[in-house]
């Protein structure tokens, strides 16, 4: 049985690479992703400080250029495009703790969106 788990209603995003003009020049996947951040924080307010393991899955939004058909082949798939998986667990961890070294283990899953919205499936021990 997990510590805490939570389905957050965010869109996935992963971490951009950050430089140090990042600090006064603010780019807008910085700022996309910092307002992420903020979003996922607010929705768990409650997550575990001292978690040693993360499990999430992500499931991400289908193009809307896609045909009707493809959108509906692709649902609830695994998603194997942009953004890498560990960008993703690198802004979740970060948004979530403050020293994410604790975190030894977890499982990671990037999906298409399977009907039932953009979102990211938490859990924690």
């Amino acid at each position: 049985m997990s510590k805490w788990e939570a389905t957050l209603p965010v869109v996935p995003l992963g971490k951009p690479r950050m430089t140090r003009r990042d600090k006064w020049a603010k780019r807008p996947c910085v700022l996309r992703y910092r307002a992420f951040c903020d979003e996922v924080r607010a929705h768990a307010k409650d997550f575990p400080e001292d978690c040693y393991r993360v499990d999430w899955v992500a499931y991400l939004p289908i193009p809307k250029s896609w045909s009707k058909a493809k959108k509906e082949e692709m649902q609830g798939e695994f998603h194997q495009a942009k953004p890498d998986r560990d960008n993703i667990d690198k802004a979740i961890l970060d948004a979530l703790l403050k020293e994410d070294c604790m975190v030894a283990s977890g499982t990671l899953e990037k999906r298409w969106d399977d009907g039932n919205g953009p979102r990211l499936e938490i859990k924690a021990w």
